[in-house]
């Protein structure tokens, strides 16, 4: 008898079974006391749920650093119909995760692409402008952002969003950046976070707050899969070529640099892990 077969299957019967899970709901998940000059990390979401797909590391800096994770709801979504129901199950997930939560501005920022900063340079510098107020007000230890090949036109816009802001900003000003991916991958991640089934198992919950996009594609229910895959993949991107698969599974890959006078700068050479038994606090000295 195959064993993968009974393997195979029982992944499909979880899935099967999870389709029948309640969506949002849930009382809040507990949060440390954070002291009022706690270190913020600020997430950049380009839509309402990328807090939760991506957020692990800000989570695991909340709860084991005690530092003040805060997301900034870049956008709202396209859909003017739906913008203040997507900020209500927004505030939702944020509040279940234990996540500040801070809007650009009434119903989001909008047409945040490429092709903005490319053809209304007017409009573009605006919404710089309200990135940048966001960085000098918090002054976040770091921040979490996509990758300048996210696929998504929102995810690839808030990247050069949130770069431009930081130009803008001047040498004098520094934090760490926490690039992220989803669907687009980077070529060159340099850390690989491991994520704890309990931290798992709570951004799942969190992203089954946002009922109408689940409802639509049950996504939040493949975001285990897709952090097994991160553990396929951060394995030798992260770790090196050839190199022994580390003991995780569940991880979410980033690349980490600081920024400093003006532009960004490598921390250290090669890839880094951090397993879910060390401490997150650990992974980066005081800014």
């Amino acid at each position: 008898m195959n064993p993968y077969h009974d393997m195979v299957a029982g992944y499909s019967r979880l899935l099967t079974a999870a389709r029948h899970h309640p969506l949002g709901g849930f009382p809040p998940a507990p949060r440390p006391p954070l002291a009022a000059d706690a270190p913020k990390v600020l997430i950049f979401s380009p839509h309402p749920d990328d807090e939760c797909i991506v957020g692990l590391l800000a989570l695991r800096w909340l709860r084991e650093a005690r530092w003040n994770a805060i997301n900034v709801a870049v956008t709202q979504g396209s859909h003017r119909a739906r913008q203040a129901e997507r900020l209500a199950e927004l505030e939702r997930a944020c509040a279940y995760l234990g996540f500040g939560l801070t809007p650009t501005r009434p119903n989001g920022l909008e047409k945040v692409s490429v092709k903005t900063r490319q053809q209304e340079p007017a409009g573009w510098d605006a919404m710089v402008q309200t990135i940048a107020d966001l960085l000098t007000r918090h002054q976040p230890r770091a921040i979490l952002f996509p990758h300048d090949r996210d696929w998504n036109s929102t995810h690839v816009g808030t990247h050069w969003l949130v770069m431009d802001a930081l130009r803008q900003l001047g040498p004098a000003f520094t934090c760490y950046l926490v690039e992220t991916e989803f669907w687009g991958q980077m070529d060159t991640p340099n850390l690989m976070v491991e994520a704890s089934p309990t931290d798992l198992g709570d951004m799942v919950a969190a992203t089954s707050f946002h009922v109408g996009e689940v409802k639509r594609n049950p996504y939040h229910l493949l975001l285990p899969a897709w952090m097994l895959d991160n553990v396929r993949r951060g394995g030798e991107l992260v770790g090196g070529q050839g190199g022994a698969a580390p003991d995780f599974l569940f991880a979410t890959l980033y690349r980490l640099r600081a920024w400093r006078q003006g532009r960004a700068q490598a921390l250290y050479e090669g890839g880094r892990m951090l397993p879910a038994s060390a401490d997150a606090a650990t992974l980066l000295a005081p800014a």
